[in-house]
């Protein structure tokens, strides 16, 4: 069996130990993650195991014959080739299979019967063969087309020098090149980053699919649950391995981490005092002495770490300005670049409080769609209309990348963020990335990523009701995407968004909007579901298998129309069940503003109340007895007061665990 293991691997950087005593083993059949936090060392230890990167202490150790491939994150470009041509190098251990099976040929020819040596040839010849059979060489160019069209190519791109070909697919004709290899063990350093939708389930079938072995790294909590059945964490400097999907492994990892989070808090808490009484006394000379005692405190102080997805940081919006029902409207939106036409005659109305997901494969027009619900684009024929007091918010990569300046990041937020939002700048920044020394970054020196990220957050801290985002969750890793997520979902407006998350979209969406790309001279075709992913993805599961049915089955039930998918189905069918599910989360959100509510007012009656306990214990109040009778009162009336919303907030917290 082939595999690739390490024996007590170890690897620092400076006096940093990335990896400590690591043991692991990859073999054939083994489908695993890779998780740790960013900058844990994960794409690291994927070198050390591809052997790019020699470890300082400790064995790896390879099976013969055995076959690796590593795809990093990024930085591989191609030229010099057509796209085709390009694809054909990833056949190259078949090429050599079949050089040497044509060698063994003429040396059989050449060779007396029955001699040791031809028999020897004889074995080796047959064994070739057989390699050869099993490396696809006989069907490559099948193989190759059906993993470009999976990859989101089109057939006229095949013939295209791949120098044309933007980073983004550039790393798509790397990835293809991995899988034609068909290596005995894959090395995938987040290869989803650069796929959308459709070409990430093309993936996921495909790594199903796969009989060899493969290590993940991967920021897409979907892709990898229905993926992988073990997860290896790298935190720390060592690797722990846990059995089961994703999901199951952040689970469990929860569980195991309960007390070390406490313990981690309490510290927080302890360091913070510390902190605030070094701050306050430094320049007291009677308690220099005390305040000397606590800084050499800090500094033995063994820091408890745990892994950033586990810290708890959230985050709301500025309440959402007011809005009328009615949120955008578009009347026979049509978009053209010379003789080609992009989107055409699109009707839509979209109510306060959706979430709308716009789909479809890369070309469709989605991020062009979303330009113009912006404003961004005005180079359009029909009419886009906002309604009354909707204050739009836009977020693209390509507007992230004119962020200039000097200034500060930390400084550049602090002079926008609304005043409740100042003290939890930095957990913020922290959820996006942006941690420790980085938040005083200049603006001129973020990378594209970096710009991404600030991007996504300055627009988090306007006070908008139409969020419109493309492409939000992209440099964000899964810890980041589940802050933002919590945020969208509180948000008290309305959002649009393309995304290739499917975890982020199935989470979010209530409602899903189609484009079929162009071709052929023929416009997107636009279709609405009104309803949640799944409800979506029903749909087409149900439409390809009536298309693929006894002839003139498909056609009974029709194609959805235009603007209306979905609303002409009977009793029982997906829309019955998605209109009684819209219910339960319209009750849900409902419940959830209660709740919020019922919080903040227990939050404001225990802050009052420990300021009349104060007021109480002072000598004036005390010594007043009429004073300190009304204070009594107060203190009374109030704990009642924080008892009855207690009550309240219990109630509602049982109706919405009923709901769940």
């Amino acid at each position: 069996m082939a595999f690739v293991q390490f024996s007590r691997v170890s690897l620092a950087f400076g006096n940093r130990d990335i990896l400590d005593s690591v043991n692991l083993n990859l073999a054939s059949g083994t489908k695993a993650a890779l998780a740790g936090a960013n900058g844990s060392g994960k794409s690291t230890l994927m070198k050390v195991f591809a052997g790019t990167i020699q470890p300082d202490s400790g064995e790896r150790a390879i099976q013969r014959g055995t076959r690796v491939s590593y795809l990093p994150q990024s930085g591989i470009v191609h030229s010099g080739r057509a796209l085709m041509d390009e694809i054909d190098t990833a056949f190259a251990y078949g090429r050599e299979l079949y050089d040497r099976l044509e060698a063994l040929g003429d040396e059989l020819a050449r060779s007396p019967a029955e001699d040791s040596k031809t028999l020897r040839l004889v074995e080796e010849h047959h064994e070739t063969q057989l390699a050869l059979e099993d490396s696809g060489w006989h069907r490559r160019r099948a193989m190759a087309e059906q993993t470009l069209l999976g990859l989101g190519f089109d057939v006229s791109d095949f013939g295209r020098p791949v120098e044309e070909f933007s980073g983004g697919w550039q790393m798509r004709v790397a990835l293809a090149k991995i899988l034609l290899e068909r290596p005995d063990i894959l090395l995938l350093d987040e290869p989803t980053n650069y796929l959308d939708i459709e070409a990430r389930s093309w993936l996921e079938t495909w790594l199903r699919e796969f009989t060899g072995g493969f290590l993940i790294v991967s920021h897409d909590r979907y892709f990898l649950d229905v993926t992988v059945n073990e997860v290896y964490e790298l935190f720390g400097g060592s690797v722990t391995r846990y059995v089961g999907t994703y999901t199951n492994y952040e689970r469990v990892r929860a569980v195991e981490l309960e007390s070390l989070i406490k313990r981690f808090e309490e510290q927080q808490e302890e360091i913070a005092k510390t902190e605030d009484f070094i701050r306050r006394f430094r320049y007291n000379a009677s308690k220099a002495a005390m305040v000397q005692d606590r800084i050499k405190r800090l500094e033995k102080m063994e820091r408890i770490e745990i892994p950033e997805s586990l810290k708890k940081i959230h985050f709301r919006f500025p309440p959402a300005p007011h809005t009328g029902r009615l949120v955008i409207t578009t009347a026979g939106l049509t978009k053209r670049y010379g003789e080609r036409t992009v989107i055409e005659n699109l009707d839509l109305v979209l109510e306060k409080g959706e979430r709308l997901v716009v789909v479809g494969r890369n070309g469709a027009g989605k991020s062009t769609l979303l330009r113009m619900l912006s404003g961004a684009d005005g180079a359009y024929e029909g009419a886009v209309n906002l309604g009354a007091g909707v204050l739009p918010g836009y977020f693209s990569q390509d507007n992230a990348e004119l962020l200039t300046g000097s200034q500060r990041i930390l400084e550049l937020l602090e002079g926008e963020a609304p005043l409740e939002l100042i003290p939890k700048l930095r957990d913020m920044l922290a959820s996006f990335l942006f941690r420790g020394d980085d938040i005083y970054k200049e603006i001129n020196v973020l990378s594209g990523g970096e710009k991404s990220r600030l991007a996504l957050l300055r627009l988090l801290l306007k006070p908008i009701n139409l969020l419109i985002l493309d492409e939000p969750t992209n440099h964000l890793d899964l810890h980041s995407k589940d802050v933002l997520l919590s945020a969208l979902e509180s948000f008290g407006g309305t959002v649009i968004f393309v995304s290739h998350d499917r975890g982020f979209i199935e989470a979010l969406a209530t409602r899903v909007l189609e484009l079929t790309a162009p071709g052929g001279g023929v416009a997107s075709r636009v279709r609405n579901f009104p309803g949640d992913y799944r409800y979506y993805t029903e749909r087409l599961e149900r439409e390809s298998a009536e298309a693929a049915g006894p002839s003139g089955s498909a056609g009974t039930s029709g194609s959805p129309a235009q603007g209306n998918a979905g609303n002409r189905d009977s009793r029982g069918s997906p829309a019955a069940g998605y209109e009684e599910e819209k219910r339960l989360k319209a009750e849900r959100r409902k419940l959830e503003r209660e709740e919020s509510r019922l919080l903040g007012e227990i939050d404001g009656a225990e802050t009052a109340l420990k300021a009349l306990h104060g007021e109480l214990s002072r000598p004036e109040c005390y010594t007043d007895a009429l004073k300190s009778r009304q204070v009594q009162a107060e203190i009374t009336a109030l704990e009642e007061r924080i008892h009855e919303l207690s009550s309240q907030w219990e109630s509602i917290s049982l109706q919405l665990e009923e709901k769940i």
